[in-house]
């Protein structure tokens, strides 16, 4: 399959225009001619995953985080990025993103998070804007309910069994949950948007000690399941989709996750 035709179908997926305006998704390297026959998948592209991609003859690397959010001035070995970007093109290999245009398709991470919570979906965190001017049924993020109230540790736990997380940090108010924002990746920023939503609880990643005790002082429990925690389903869900809309491609994934956790 040429690289173009696959990139339309990711499209068609998670349209470009959906993604926030400080995000780089799409082509980030590569010919759009490129033939394309095996893809490794991934959340980043690490070098440990671009030096896998090299050693397994792989033609693309499809990840949900750009591997440049910023311009750069330089391209060369002094850098990680310089690095990875000189063995890509030196191979000829493409590097691909969809990241916060999956995080507000419909049906892809905000959808796919709600959906393995078990919680019915009210509406978006935070609503894309549409060409009109006007808000969209989708975002980053959602806001939804669970069948019934839990504990914050309840939620944790079900985190945890959901999403195979190795662990995860909560800070309750000791309030039962029963309405809750949840916004995949890293939630800075998130618990204004949350606290006007009257949520019980704000489930997210990347937050810190402070960012708890803001939360709490709000009335809200947050849940930090990590960046990774529930963003790692990008890769099997992405899977299964070119398996099924490009049979003819070879996929690889890689679910590294850089942490380690003492028990």
């Amino acid at each position: 399959m040429k690289a173009d035709v696959l990139f339309k179908m990711l499209e068609e997926l998670a349209p470009a225009a959906l993604a926030l305006s400080w995000d780089n998704p799409g082509l980030i390297c590569g010919r759009r001619d490129r033939e394309i026959r095996k893809v490794l998948l991934a959340l980043d592209a690490s070098e440990p995953v671009v030096d896998r991609a090299i050693a397994e003859d792989c033609d693309l690397v499809l990840t949900h985080h750009p591997m440049i959010f910023k311009a750069i001035s330089k391209v060369n070995s002094d850098t990680a990025l310089g690095r990875k970007l000189m063995k890509l093109i030196q191979k000829d290999i493409c590097c691909y993103a969809m990241h916060t245009n999956f995080d507000a398709a419909p049906g892809c991470m905000a959808d796919l998070v709600c959906e393995g919570l078990g919680m019915e979906k009210e509406g978006p965190l935070e609503p894309s804007v549409q060409e009109n001017g006007l808000p969209s049924t989708y975002g980053i993020g959602f806001v939804g309910s669970f069948e019934g109230k839990m504990s914050c540790r309840e939620v944790a736990e079900l985190l945890r069994e959901r999403f195979d997380l190795n662990g995860l940090t909560y800070y309750d108010t000791g309030r039962p949950i029963g309405r809750a924002a949840v916004c995949p990746g890293s939630g800075h920023g998130m618990l204004q948007l949350a606290a006007a939503h009257s949520v019980d609880a704000l489930i997210t990643g990347d937050m810190g000690h402070h960012d708890g005790l803001d939360a709490l002082e709000a009335g809200i429990s947050l849940i930090d399941a990590g960046h990774f925690g529930l963003e790692h389903i990008f890769v099997p869900f992405m899977k299964d989709y070119l398996q099924r809309n490009a049979p003819e491609l070879e996929i690889i994934t890689d679910l590294t996750d850089c942490r380690s956790f003492l028990s």
